[in-house]
């Protein structure tokens, strides 16, 4: 694939000490859409602010469509959009003049046509005439939106887009970024909300006190760092466990009537042990009624990574 966004060694160290940013390496393709999560103050808004000239890195390097932001920094910003975090827009402005201006900063040509038809796909046409101070906090965030793709960028930048707003606007924005992945738009995407990464994202990447833990495919870390777990309803109750399934990694509820199994460990293959293990109930004349299979979701993922990496 054709990388359109390259990181390398970069850091950020504030006065005072804090390391926000720790020798990060990311390569970002052309036409994916990349998830960032971490928790609050883990450095997934200074790794934003640093692309988007927002932040001046301690050290590292940055290219962007094949440019180095330090010494080339104008060819490769227009065709970067963000959509910030933090509210922060002239609230006096019209909906319908504050889009249109910003497409103007970028350079580009009025286009009404392209304007109108951004602010219909976030709600926001009906909208168009009134300030930004008499909206919602939702709207306001709509807007934010609207103003990033007013320059129809080639890389965007989501930090916590749908933090704060109602189903509605989430489930619009997951079809904005459908409709953006369609046209090759490279999209970057940072959130508390870790179904939207599960839902939207083709790479994930999770960062902590700085550090990038892990960058992977969304489904080979699912596949690989996933556990399996399956509740297995007996047709009568065990004291104790048979050496023939205590060498499986169960656990016999109180009770004696549901045997729970754990495991995986990183293999994929907890499903096969499942099935060897029901085998196993089978050959020790073990009746059971009912067995409840699941696998671990990227969020149990994300939480298992992120206490490792404070453990370390």
């Amino acid at each position: 694939m054709e990388p359109i966004l390259e990181l390398s060694g970069l850091s950020k160290v504030y006065p005072g000490g804090l390391t926000a940013l720790d020798n990060v390496d990311l390569t970002i393709n052309k036409g994916e859409v990349f998830a960032l999560l971490g928790p609050n103050g883990a450095g997934k808004t200074t790794l934003i602010g640093a692309v988007c000239g927002l932040v001046r890195p301690t050290s590292g390097s940055i290219r962007a469509f094949g440019h180095d932001l330090a010494s080339d920094w104008r060819r490769a910003r227009n065709r970067i959009g963000l959509v910030p975090q933090e509210l922060s827009t002239d609230m006096f402005e019209p909906v319908h003049r504050a889009v249109s201006y910003s497409r103007g900063l970028f350079g580009l040509a009025p286009d009404r046509d392209r304007i109108e038809e951004i602010l219909r796909s976030l709600s926001l046409w009906d909208k168009r005439d009134e300030r930004i101070m008499a909206l919602s906090g939702g709207m306001k965030r709509r807007v934010l939106i609207a103003k990033a793709l007013a320059h129809e960028p080639d890389l965007l930048f989501l930090d916590e887009p749908t933090a704060g707003v109602d189903v509605e606007l989430r489930k619009g924005m997951w079809a904005i970024v459908d409709t953006m992945r369609e046209r090759g738009v490279t999209i970057i995407l940072t959130t508390h909300y870790i179904e939207e990464a599960e839902l939207m994202a083709d790479r994930v990447g999770i960062i902590n006190r700085g550090k990038l833990l892990m960058v992977d495919q969304k489904d080979a870390m699912m596949a690989r760092l996933g556990r399996t777990e399956a509740h297995i309803t007996l047709a009568r109750p065990l004291s104790a466990l048979p050496s023939e399934i205590a060498r499986f990694p169960v656990e016999l509820e109180p009770g004696g009537e549901v045997l729970c199994y754990r495991g995986g460990d990183g293999t994929g293959k907890g499903k096969a042990e499942v099935a060897a293990l029901t085998k196993a109930l089978i050959a020790a004349d073990i009746d059971y009624v009912g067995i409840d299979t699941r696998e671990s979701s990227l969020e149990e993922i994300f939480v298992s990574l992120l206490g490792e990496g404070k453990a370390a």
